[in-house]
């Protein structure tokens, strides 16, 4: 789960990281009270989205004067932001956050993510703060910093110091940015984040540290651990169909392709999406309906990606095992019956309870494209998308 730049600050709070004096409002209107209760001349206001590439795209301006920042809401407030990340349909903007400008004398990137080669959490720090980490490490890998941390023993002091020298600063400040590094790393694990990001961490002209940018993902499978957490969601900025399949309990991911799948385990809808795309077509979602789904959860699925518009074909791919194959077949046959389907629907089922499975979809009455195996289903496939 994503959450907003204002929300990860009022946790940075909570944690003594210090951050810009700021304020968030949701309308043109509360700018005048807000930049009063900030008391600066010079303000940044941004746009708040969950997408990277704000500032090219126009969503963070800086304002000298409270007319500023009030042109700078109106024009922001209520549009969709376009960014690199967002697609050309864009992101609402409901909120934004008025800050403080500060003179910046350093940036520098903090994150905390997990390594799952090692199973541990890494530590990234880099001098290059304010660019794309990713950007960083392809251009001049030489400039980021990592430590892996044991999860058995936690953050160790030596492992903050031998970061901070790194990085080449001033000495003075190796208390205050070794308490932000400890700090972070116990949000990052306090919340079961799986990303905990300052981009940039600033040394300012004052001598301070700040972190101007904060970046929170959890996981979701954590989520019941923390019921604070269920409030700080924005399904306006998380697609459609991905929100109603979350309330399904199904794993859902929205692509930019044509064939849309179902599939019973993460590994085996990998393997379909590579299917889909040696055959010449583009997956147009990743759905693992689990081993445990149910033939309602198959129903509600199937009507899931039905919704998009951009699916020209259905793969349903299942390997029968906790997930039978004739549940799965009663989920396919009742959709399909309360739905019109106008597009082609191309099973292939093995595993547990395969023959009944198949009896029950030649006995609906309805028509199926039943393959018997993949190298069926692919040729199926590669006939029926083809222009």
């Amino acid at each position: 789960m994503k959450i907003h730049e204002y929300q990860a600050k009022q946790l940075f709070h909570e944690y003594g990281i210090p951050i810009p004096k700021g304020i968030t409002i949701r309308s043109a209107a509360e700018v005048r009270q807000a930049v009063a209760g900030l008391g600066h001349i010079r303000l940044i206001v941004k746009a708040q989205i969950h997408a990277g590439g704000r500032g090219k795209a126009g969503g963070i301006r800086i304002a000298d004067s409270a007319e500023e920042a009030n042109k700078a809401a109106e024009t922001l407030i209520g549009k969709r932001l376009v960014t690199e990340q967002t697609g050309s349909k864009g992101i609402p903007v409901n909120h934004v956050l008025i800050e403080e400008a500060i003179d910046v004398a350093k940036e520098l990137y903090v994150g905390f993510a997990i390594d799952r080669v090692s199973a541990c959490v890494n530590i990234l720090v880099s001098t290059e703060g304010g660019m794309e980490i990713e950007k960083v490490a392809a251009e001049t890998p030489e400039k980021i910093w990592m430590e892996l941390i044991d999860p058995a023993i936690g953050l160790r002091p030596f492992q903050v110091n031998r970061i901070f020298y790194q990085t080449r600063l001033d000495h003075k400040l190796a208390r205050e940015m070794g308490g932000i590094i400890t700090n972070l790393y116990n949000l990052f694990m306090d919340k079961d984040c799986s990303l905990a990001e300052i981009n940039p961490l600033i040394v300012a002209k004052d001598g301070r540290m700040v972190a101007l940018d904060a970046k929170l993902n959890f996981d979701d499978n954590a989520l019941y651990r923390h019921p604070e957490l269920s409030d700080l969601r924005d399904d306006q900025q998380e697609n459609p169909l991905e929100v109603e399949a979350t309330r399904h309990h199904l794993n859902y991911i929205k692509l930019n392709g044509n064939v849309g799948c179902m599939v019973n385990g993460a590994g085996l809808a990998m393997a379909t999406m590579d299917l889909i795309k040696h055959v010449g077509a583009e997956p147009a979602n990743f759905l693992d309906v689990g081993g445990g789904a149910t033939a309602a959860m198959v129903k509600e699925g199937l009507k899931i990606i039905l919704s998009d518009e951009s699916v020209k074909l259905v793969f349903i791919n299942i390997f029968g095992g906790i997930l039978r194959c004739d549940t799965l077949a009663r989920g396919v046959v009742d959709a399909a019956r309360e739905l019109k389907i106008n597009i082609p629907l191309v099973i292939r089922l093995e595993g547990t309870n395969v023959e009944e499975g198949r009896r029950i979809l030649a006995a609906s009455g309805l028509y199926f494209d039943v393959a018997e195996s993949l190298k069926d289903a692919a040729e199926i496939i590669s006939a029926l998308i083809r222009p």
